[in-house]
């Protein structure tokens, strides 16, 4: 009878010791999606700051090719464009810390969920492995 617990508990620990190496392989792939995600996020926010630039670019030519009366009235339309454009570009770049504070929060919680995970599973495996000392050391 004592060899059937042993096996028992022997299964027991093996499984818990798969659970905690699955939950070890996920992680980093989890964190490097993670990172791989804020990266495509910091490369989208760079191409839109190079479309402003050069659309900004390309309305400074065309104010300059027109007469005084229409330059001055392209330059009023400018400060309006500018100003949309700054607001856009803010709200890009709330939207953008907001994603990436969001990322970051997500992978915290993703981190102390795989952290208590293995602390049940480790703790659990010392539970096992008290009672396998206690059912396999002989009694004075």
């Amino acid at each position: 009878m004592l060899g059937w617990k042993e096996i028992t508990i022997e299964e027991r620990v093996y499984k818990l010791e798969g659970l905690v190496e699955g939950v070890m392989v996920i992680l980093p792939g989890r964190m490097e999606a993670l990172e791989n995600r804020m990266t495509s996020l910091e490369a989208r926010l760079d191409l839109l700051r190079h479309e402003v630039k050069s659309d900004l670019q390309g309305l400074r030519q065309e104010v300059k090719g027109d007469s005084e009366a229409l330059r001055q009235e392209m330059e009023e339309k400018f400060q309006g464009l500018r100003q949309e454009v700054k607001e856009e570009i803010q709200g890009l770049r709330r939207e953008v810390k907001s994603d990436l504070q969001a990322l970051r929060q997500e992978l915290k919680g993703d981190i102390g969920v795989a952290f208590n995970r293995l602390t049940l599973y480790l703790t659990g495996l010392a539970v096992v492995l008290t009672i396998l000392t206690l059912v396999t050391t002989p009694c004075s």
